[in-house]
């Protein structure tokens, strides 16, 4: 029992990174705002609830659970009004609610809410509940998800309406926790313990400063190709920090081998897993910009060498918090609004581009070594050995501090 116990309370303590990509000396284009996070867009708030408990051999509806939620209220949690949003189904393999709206009014209702997969009618039913409570009436949201099953007991159905509520609940401004935390409590990142991430990025259109934020739950990528400010750091650690098990907790997990300290006994897992990406700005864009929008997002993805393999559900979400009233299926008046010309929106296309590469590094240097159902485990990205790979192809820079 006590082993269990230091084992959780070393696994949430992983929660709270020591550092972000830029704390590291990883370079990035384009200028952040002042938190590199997605609530660097005035009114956007996130919450995450996490669930972290067990150790050892798998028990269906037991445990061990790493899994959580994960919310981003478009608006903050006071404000249900609906925002324009768009959509770009990158590969299909995963599920997002809410695109019927999506493609046909061209707006999100409400919170935006991300678990693993066997949590989408959870993470729904919690949200209406929660939005019926507090306004007076169940919204629609969008949902979405990606596989825990590396790590977690999936098939428990651990996540529930409670969950989600407690996730909203959780909402506010400011700095957003990256890692191991909420929807990506249990997720891998091309081959690394993955997570939650998040970055920003402001920019001037026709001399007004707009701002676009990102933030992502990681849990796809095949380690060979995964290339990091251009570096490419996946070949560089092809043969070691490999997914392997513990024998210490249970007796086999699946396909992996046996941990030796370093992982090079691992097994590389293939492009599988997912990954869910939430464009935001403030930029007045309509649907038809916001789904160019999110397809930019897609080239983010890219840089890091992903070609988004056919087990994984790459789907990406976009919205927009201007106008502060949107012409919503119930919408009964006129609702002028002056959007972005297209001509000038070069900006924030190269600005989700490249906030959506940070997002998913920020996810891979916040996110800790984690073990799992069966004694599964998934190292962390090794900080020292970034910064040497990056280093040798003068790649690095001075930290941010």
């Amino acid at each position: 029992m006590k082993a269990a116990l230091a084992l959780v309370a070393l696994t949430l303590s992983a929660t709270h990174a020591d550092g972000r990509a830029r704390d590291l000396g990883v370079p990035f284009e384009g200028v952040p705002g002042p938190l590199n996070a997605i609530t660097d867009i005035p009114g956007v708030e996130v919450g995450h609830k996490t669930l972290i408990d067990g150790d050892g051999p798998l028990k269906v509806g037991v445990g061990p659970m790493r899994t959580g939620v994960t919310i981003v209220f478009p608006r903050g949690r006071a404000d249900p009004r609906a925002v324009y949003g768009g959509f770009f189904d990158l590969n299909g393999n995963g599920e997002m609610t809410g695109r019927a709206y999506l493609e046909d009014f061209g707006i999100v209702q409400g919170p935006i809410g991300i678990s693993d997969t066997n949590a989408i009618g959870q993470v729904y039913a919690g949200i209406q509940m929660w939005s019926s409570k507090r306004f007076g009436s169940a919204t629609w949201p969008v949902v979405a998800e990606t596989w825990s099953g590396y790590l977690s007991d999936i098939e428990g159905f651990h996540v529930t309406a409670d969950t989600a509520i407690a996730a909203l609940d959780a909402a506010k401004p400011g700095v957003v926790e990256e890692g191991n935390v909420g929807g990506g409590t249990g997720m891998v990142c091309f081959g690394f313990k993955g997570g939650i991430g998040t970055a920003s990025r402001v920019v001037a259109v026709e001399g007004k400063s707009y701002t676009v934020g990102v933030l992502a739950q990681c849990n796809t990528g095949d380690r060979r190709v995964l290339r990091i400010a251009g570096a490419p750091v996946g070949r560089a650690l092809a043969q070691r920090w490999l997914p392997c098990f513990d024998a210490k907790l249970a007796p086999r997990a699946g396909a992996l081998s046996q941990c030796t300290a370093d992982g090079s006994k691992g097994v590389p897992p293939p492009d599988q897993g997912s990954i869910i990406i939430v464009v935001g700005t403030d930029a007045p864009l309509m649907h038809d910009q916001l789904n160019r929008v999110a397809k930019r997002a897609a080239m983010g993805l890219a840089r890091l060498g992903s070609y988004s393999g056919n087990s994984s559900g790459d789907l990406i979400v976009s919205f927009s918090t201007a106008p502060a009233e949107v012409n919503h299926e119930d919408q009964d008046k006129p609702n002028p609004i002056m959007p972005v010309a297209n001509a000038r929106i070069d900006p924030i296309f190269e600005a989700a581009t490249e906030a959506t590469e940070e997002a998913i590094v920020n996810a891979l240097v916040a996110a800790r070594t984690m073990t799992g159902i069966n004694g599964a485990r998934y190292f962390g990205i090794p900080h020292d050995e970034l910064r040497a790979i990056l280093k040798r192809y003068n790649r690095l820079e001075e930290p941010h501090r």
